[in-house]
């Protein structure tokens, strides 16, 4: 079972204000090619997290398994430059453009949505 993060956050606080988290304080982060559009994989993000991220130039997440902050690609070498961070209309989701330099999937697969695709009926 995953923790919810309990690192304190100096996110902006009126970013942190129009967040909508889950129970766990969590809010899924899509990360998409900047200049192709290409879907590449979905992490989770809390306050610090995001905060991170926006600072620093680097996609960090929270990894709900081992319960701690990642920046990807520190141990892989398959970095993802920020290019911009944006929230959905709901402000419960956010979508950061990257650069993405090598894998994203941990598989080492482009991205983590060719492997299964799912035919929907007409």
């Amino acid at each position: 079972m995953s923790s919810t993060p309990r690192t304190p956050s100096d996110l902006d606080p009126a970013i942190a204000a129009r967040l909508k988290r889950g129970d766990d304080g969590l809010i899924p982060a899509i990360a998409q090619q900047y200049d192709t559009g290409e879907v590449l994989m979905l992490g989770w993000m809390d306050d610090e997290a995001l905060h991170r991220t926006l600072t620093t130039g680097r996609c960090t997440y929270w990894s709900r398994s081992r319960n701690e902050y990642w920046v990807k690609g520190d141990t892989s070498g398959h970095v993802q430059h920020v290019k911009s961070v944006a929230l959905d209309c709901d402000a419960d989701t956010v979508l950061v453009r990257v650069d993405q330099v090598g894998a994203a999937c941990h598989t080492g697969a482009r991205t983590c949505f060719d492997a299964d695709v799912l035919l929907a009926s007409e």
